[in-house]
């Protein structure tokens, strides 16, 4: 099952500068959990304690998984996984 990862320019660097990455998987975590075993480096900067880092905003085709099913979001062919990191400011 093909499906792509959208990497933002502050993680780039620990997945070989790629802007986007091939997995594979049938739900969001099973797809992320592809990622990190090509680029082991977007673990720690993606996950604690096996969980998203809060910071970390997961969508798929533009939908958050906050109001879905979470990591249990299920993926199928051609679908676009984006990484966007939060915010903050003021």
């Amino acid at each position: 099952m093909a499906i792509k990862v959208e990497i933002p320019g502050p993680l780039r660097e620990q997945a070989g500068g790629h802007t986007e990455v091939a997995v594979t998987g049938t739900t969001v975590g099973t797809a992320l959990a592809d990622l990190v075993k090509q680029y082991p480096a977007l673990e720690p900067k993606l996950f604690a304690n096996g969980a998203i880092r809060p910071y970390i905003n997961v969508f798929v085709n533009n939908e958050d998984i906050r109001y879905l099913d979470e990591m249990d979001t299920a993926l199928t062919d051609g679908v676009v996984v984006a990484l966007i990191p939060a915010v903050a400011g003021g």
